[in-house]
């Protein structure tokens, strides 16, 4: 099972395509949410995963709303592309997956990617995770939550 993972922004989005069978990492990426669109428009890939926004009473601006708008248009997109619903994934969902809290910060999720995936390691002998940064963290979060989701709908 192929995963295209998105972590939405206003402007630009982070992506990681995760191929399960193989627990790897096939490409990721931090690109304008225009080069987005066509990436989900020519990639092969089996279920897509966006992560989506949620309101806990805190007031939020044009960014947090840009975000949402992107997290629709991905969402339609792959529908399109896959004929399947894009899997939703909250943060505070994913934070319980990896980390067991919802008060878990961004190096505690590195941290428990590090511990599923695999070490970074170096230029000259790349590890799982190599050249993951900033946002693509987060869009592997998405992918890997998306993964257990996936597969406890199936099962039903």
């Amino acid at each position: 099972m192929t995963i295209f993972a998105i972590d939405p922004g206003p402007e630009k989005s982070a992506f990681v395509q995760w191929n399960d069978r193989k627990h790897k990492v096939i490409d990721h990426g931090h690109v304008t949410n225009i080069e987005m669109r066509q990436l989900l428009k020519g990639r092969e890939y089996d279920y897509a995963a966006v992560e989506m926004i949620a309101n806990y009473g805190m007031n939020v601006g044009a960014s947090v709303f840009g975000t949402a708008y992107w997290a629709g248009r991905f969402s339609e997109i792959a529908r399109e592309a896959t004929h399947k619903e894009s899997v939703p994934c909250y943060r505070k969902d994913i934070k319980m997956y990896l980390c067991g809290t919802p008060r878990s910060k961004d190096k505690d999720i590195r941290q428990a990617l590090l511990r599923l995936v695999g070490d970074q390691g170096t230029k000259k002998a790349p590890g799982p995770t190599y050249g993951l940064k900033s946002h693509t963290w987060a869009a592997l979060a998405v992918a890997l939550y998306a993964t257990t989701q996936i597969k406890q709908y199936e099962e039903e």
